[in-house]
């Protein structure tokens, strides 16, 4: 039975590679997406710190606006394409849509095929799934915490002492999850933290 989908793969190879902080290397992604066959000069790199958003990854943007329908774009992971596994999906969903295809070494996933292109088509639509019950979520637990009487607002921002304790536990190696559960705020908040005070060293 003839494939009803068969994508075009004649597009050039593009490479994408992400570290998550300043204090790792691109070296080791950067070498498995040349040994694949890509370009150097068409491997695009993001090296962030804390919780970037997109607008932060210029390698990611330029590389998104740079890439056209039958492009084949390398990743170590699929984890690479976002912060987080929701973020990561949409990129995938996007990708899907123009027509760029996916080809993730770790995962051995390769959307120019039937079955590459399935897999991570329901990967992106679990991913909507998880965004609309994480809203419900929130939503529920904040009618909750009104109907108690409590207080359904962000919480209350880290005084200047606990900042700079924040700070002192980070360049002393703390981990940014004990950081937080330490001081009850949320991993974004303690990222926030530590960007600013980067920024202040730097200023």
């Amino acid at each position: 039975m003839p494939e009803a989908w068969k994508p075009a793969v004649s597009g050039q190879l593009l490479g994408y590679a992400r570290v998550s902080t300043a204090h790792q290397s691109n070296d080791a992604q950067v070498d498995d997406i040349e040994a694949a066959g890509v370009d150097p000069d068409r491997i695009y790199v993001d090296k962030l710190t804390g919780a970037s958003r997109r607008e932060d990854r210029p390698g990611l943007a330029a590389l998104l606006d740079y890439a056209r329908p039958g492009d084949v774009i390398v990743v170590k992971g699929v984890d690479r394409l976002g912060r987080d596994a929701a973020e990561v999906m949409l990129t995938i969903r996007d990708l899907l849509t123009r027509d760029i295809v996916i080809r993730a070494l770790r995962e051995g996933v390769d959307s120019s095929t039937p079955t590459g292109r399935a897999v991570l088509g329901i990967m992106a639509s679990l991913a909507e799934l998880e965004l609309e019950l994480g809203r419900e979520r929130r939503e529920a637990a904040r009618a909750s915490r009104k109907a108690r009487g409590l207080p359904t607002g962000r919480p209350r921002a880290l005084t200047p002492a606990q900042v700079e304790q924040v700070v002192k536990l980070a360049a002393a190696g703390e981990s940014v999850s004990a950081i937080a559960e330490s001081f009850r705020v949320g991993r974004d908040t303690v990222y926030r933290v530590l960007k600013a005070a980067e920024e202040a060293g730097d200023g």
